[in-house]
Order: structure tokens, then sequence, then C-alpha cells
């Protein structure tokens, strides 16, 4: 889908969009609080919005830095939703290898698209789900990660899923598969997620402004990649 289509779509808006946030162990607490936040001033607007948070199992998740979020769902509820995000963070070393996980994206529905924020694509990546197409993650390295012991996550990237092909752009929209930079990007995927459900610019820019983020929205608001032969999503 690219931006022509989504103006398309836009006067088609879905109502009632579910956003499902995956969390984890010691995943990055803004990776997923950020694009929530963004839906939470949303329904301001429209309170058909909707966000919630999934985890393997319905207990406490401790997130990093000892930020721990009480799930909605678990995998075992299997719910209902448009969109499923995956964040980044330290934990994502181990949810690569989750088969779990894996299982329960493989189910979901094809009409759900499948995003993520920061190194939450090296699972798609793992997966193949990124083979053929372009997808980001984050481009500025951590202490150790600048070191000679480290690496960049998005050249991490390159070597899980070395038939995708990389993008430097903040959100990343490859039909199906939506992919955004580094931590703070998760702003502008909750804002393009919006966008893909249908809500026109002037709805964005209000959430934005409600947000005191509409400089920010500004900056960021066109540095969206569109892939040419997107993953097919099928219509609701």
């Amino acid at each position: 889908m690219n931006a022509r289509e989504i103006n398309a779509v836009a006067s088609q808006r879905k109502r009632g969009f579910r956003l499902g946030i995956y969390v984890f162990k010691d995943a990055e607490i803004v990776d997923f609080t950020a694009p929530h936040g963004v839906f939470s001033v949303a329904r301001r607007f429209d309170p058909e919005l909707e966000v919630f948070l999934i985890a393997d199992a319905q207990r406490p998740v401790q997130a990093q830095a000892g930020f721990t979020v009480l799930p909605n769902y678990s995998f075992a509820d299997r719910p209902a939703m448009d969109a499923f995000l995956i964040p980044g963070g330290a934990g994502t070393r181990q949810e690569t290898w989750n088969g779990r996980l894996h299982e329960f994206i493989n189910a979901l529905p094809a009409r759900c698209l499948l995003t993520s924020v920061c190194t939450g694509s090296w699972i798609y990546g793992r997966m193949g789900l990124l083979d053929g197409i372009p997808a980001t993650n984050r481009k500025e390295p951590d202490r150790v990660e600048a070191s000679h012991l480290g690496k960049l996550p998005i050249d991490r990237l390159a070597e899980i899923a070395p038939a995708c092909r990389i993008s430097h752009a903040r959100v990343v929209d490859a039909g199906r598969i939506v992919t955004a930079g580094g931590i703070a990007s998760g702003m502008e995927l909750g804002f393009h997620l919006l966008r893909r459900a249908g809500y026109d610019e002037g709805f964005i820019r209000d959430v934005a402004r409600c947000m005191e983020y509409s400089a920010a929205y500004d900056t960021y608001a066109h540095d969206i990649e569109y892939a040419p032969n997107p993953v097919p999503c099928h219509a609701h």
C-alpha cells in the first residue's frame, strides 16, 4: 500500500481499530508506551479506538529498568485486532527464538498488520517475513553497540534477514508489515497506524497538537518509505 492508496482508504475508515502491543521481559519502555500513548490521546477524539497489551501469559511483565506492566491478554486469549506491534529492547535477543510468539504471529489473520519498533523487527526477520521487502531498525548505537564488542541494531537486522532491503527511513510501510526505527520512533509509528486505520491528516495533527508534538510531527511526517511491491494486506 502506497501513500496514494492510504489516502484513498481514508474515506473508508474502519470503526473501532484495535492495536495490540506485545510486552515481554526487558522490552524497551518507550518503544511500546509511545504508540500506546498516541492511541490513548487519539481516543479523546474517537473513543472507538482501542489499544491493549498482550503477553505470553497473563501475569505481570517486567520491562527494562524495572518498569512492570500487567497485560490485558495472553496468547491463549487470541484477541481480535487490526494491528500487532512488537517493541524492541534487550529482551528481543530471547524473543527472536520464542516459538510461542512465532506461532501466535503466524496464526494472526492476513488482514492484521504486523508492526514493530526498533529491534522488534528482528523477530519478523528471523521468521523470514522481511524477505524481499524494506524494513528498518535503530540506527544509533548505545555504548556497547558502538564498541568493538557490539554492532548497530540495523546492521544486526541485515545479518538476521539477509534477504531484507535495509532502509534508514523512520517508518517503513511495506503493506502488511510496518517497521519503525529507533526508540522514540514509536511516536511516528503510532501516528502512521492512525493513517493506516483511515484517519485523515487533520485528525492526526489534532492528536499531535494535543500531545504538544506538532513541531516534531512536522519534522518526521514525511520520513516514511513505502515499498514499491508491498506485502498484501487483505481488506477488512
